[in-house]
């Protein structure tokens, strides 16, 4: 399994623009090409995506985590160059115009062999559970939900190996202890801490950071 960040309010690699939002694309074996959420802004999402090789065209669908504009104002101009794509949303998100597909997504659901959505917890938010060897990664994009909903709902397909993307406010560490892999990104208010608390297991996030599972 390897994640790109594309977009995120920081840059890991040298020559991309950081802005506020978040974006990440997913490859896993086998699998469809899926860009989890699509940042706030359409030309800096395409601009970092070309710097870091990423052609649009090869991207199959599109998870959006909710409807926050910070995670869906890039959505239009990446339909502007590749409308191809079926689009998964949190059913309480209404008008994707321009994709070949919209699939409304309520409750928790298998996408392919190994990625799941949680379902919308909390009529907000959606977030994506690959199954990989080493157990579930969990991709999220602002955690707006409690984390406790987000992570039991995740467990369903498995035991929750690592989590990548915003953690907004959350501060109950605790339930990050079992955990392999934490790459707090985006809204993250407390990456200090989390950082502090788990040392060898957080990784810093930022556009052009590649993880490999």
């Amino acid at each position: 399994m390897k994640i790109t960040l594309v977009y995120d309010n920081e840059v890991y690699t040298e020559g991309l623009r950081a802005d506020w939002g978040f974006s990440c694309l997913v490859e896993l074996e086998d699998t469809p090409r899926i860009l989890f959420d699509t940042g706030a802004n359409g030309s800096i999402l395409l601009s970092n995506m070309k710097k870091l090789g990423i052609e649009p065209g090869s991207i199959d669908e599109v998870f959006i985590s909710h409807a926050h504009f910070d995670h869906v104002g890039g959505l239009s101009g990446f339909l502007d160059v590749n409308s191809d794509v079926k689009v998964y949303v949190p059913v309480s998100f209404r008008g994707v115009r321009g994709a070949k597909e919209v699939v409304s997504v309520s409750k928790s659901m298998k996408i392919h062999e190994n990625v799941f959505s949680t379902g919308e917890l909390d009529n907000i938010e959606q977030s994506m559970a690959v199954k990989t060897d080493k157990g579930i990664v969990l991709i999220v994009g602002c955690s707006h939900p409690k984390m406790a909903h987000i992570l039991k709902a995740a467990s369903q397909f498995g035991k929750v190996y690592g989590i990548i993307g915003g953690l907004h406010g959350f501060s109950e560490f605790e339930l990050f202890k079992e955990m392999g892999l934490i790459c707090p990104a985006h809204c993250t208010q407390h990456k200090t801490e989390i950082k502090s608390l788990y040392p060898d297991r957080c990784i810093d996030g930022g556009a052009g950071r590649i993880i490999e599972i």
